[in-house]
């Protein structure tokens, strides 16, 4: 009989730990990671370096440093020189339930003297520079066989059809613009180079994917200062470790961090290049370790609100429960721009905005995360739970 209980306690131990690993790998942060182009699609090509190398090299680095982190899990498209349509790479992240999805790109343009580096999320071309952009990002559609058929007729030389890339899914436009954000942040130490800022365009890889998700465009291949400076193995490492900052800083702010989760180290070359006397630093702050346990106390302290973003849309609609699925107790805000962002709830009780963000998944909206508002001004769930 002892020996039947002791059989039977191995057992249940083994069964509790099997449950509690798959639930920590259920709960991991889900990395996509696109390198541009590919095989016989080479991407911009100038003075004998080829987007699609420099491409791979730097979305291998980016990989490398996530995956150190035992709760990210890196997805990539393409881990080698092979060429993955648009759909497929859009159906690699949607399969896999991802996170966030970021395609890593190198820029071009007739003018050699063009530097800088900016980030994208989907969306209207907002000037004739993004539509160049994204034309010549989508001119690899035209690789794939029945394109036209696939992407519903698209034709990349045509500026009509181009300009009439929608946006999908905008429930994810202000998740996509605070990753994108960050990903500028994170980048914005890198020697002599220009920040162009967060924009919007129409990129078919960016089309169907129903997460947020950004394209990066590194620095111009075209200018040679910055093409060699990307093809460098200082510069790849220095770009890498901006990149993968950026992605634990907004994994921290929206999923929170765990206990033991490593740092990522400021990068600094072995032997530095002819530079002005500055040391190189690719993520302007060492991510730190945050609690995110919720508080024990039902309320926080006052001046902070907690509210459930449900949506952020480029359509102002009006405040009534038919078009927010029945969902009512709804607020709406705006930058002043194109943009507005809708809220469902409104408390200072963490446990019951909790509720609120249930009920809104429940309802349809996958992408609704919890926001926190103090006076007014949003900051950090973070802070807001310290």
């Amino acid at each position: 009989m002892r020996r039947f209980n002791q059989y039977n306690c191995l057992i249940l131990i083994l069964l509790c730990t099997f449950s509690l690993t798959s639930s920590a790998q259920a709960t991991k942060f889900k990395v996509v990671l696109d390198a541009g182009h590919g095989g016989n699609d080479f991407g911009a090509s100038y003075n004998g370096l080829h987007e699609k190398s420099i491409a791979l090299s730097i979305t291998q680095k980016v990989g490398k440093i996530l995956e150190k982190n035992p709760n990210v899990e890196v997805i990539y498209t393409r881990n080698s020189d092979v060429f993955i349509e648009l759909n497929k790479r859009a159906q690699i992240a949607n399969e896999n339930k991802a996170s966030i999805f970021v395609s890593i790109h190198c820029n071009a343009n007739k003018n050699t003297s063009a530097e800088g580096y900016e980030t994208y999320v989907m969306g209207m071309h907002r000037n004739a520079s993004n539509l160049e952009v994204a034309k010549l990002e989508n001119e690899v559609v035209t690789m794939e066989k029945d394109y036209k058929l696939k992407y519903n007729g698209y034709d990349p030389k045509s500026p009509e059809t181009a300009i009439g890339t929608t946006l999908m899914q905008e429930e994810y436009m202000d998740n996509s613009i605070t990753l994108a954000s960050r990903v500028q942040d994170g980048m914005a130490t890198n020697f002599g180079r220009k920040d162009r800022r967060v924009k919007q365009a129409g990129f078919l890889v960016l089309r169907e994917i129903y997460m947020p998700r950004i394209l990066i465009e590194m620095g111009f291949i075209s200018n040679a200062r910055e093409g060699n400076y990307m093809n460098s193995d200082a510069g790849q490492n220095e770009i890498a470790t901006g990149i993968a900052g950026a992605i634990i800083s907004y994994k921290n702010e929206f999923y929170g961090s765990g206990k033991n989760e490593p740092q990522i180290e400021k990068y600094v070359p072995s032997t530095p290049e002819k530079q002005p006397a500055k040391e190189i630093v690719a993520v302007k702050e060492v991510i730190k370790e945050v609690k995110t346990a919720a508080p024990e106390a039902d309320a926080v302290k006052s001046g902070i609100v907690f509210k459930v973003q449900i949506a952020a849309s480029g359509t102002k609609l009006d405040l009534t429960p038919s078009n927010f699925k029945g969902l009512n107790n709804l607020s709406v805000s705006s930058d002043g721009g194109n943009l507005y962002k809708y809220m469902y709830g409104n408390s200072s009780d963490y446990n019951e905005i909790k509720q609120n963000l249930a009920e809104a998944k429940s309802k349809g909206f996958e992408g609704a995360y919890i926001i926190a508002l103090k006076d007014g001004k949003k900051i950090s769930l973070q802070e807001a739970l310290k």
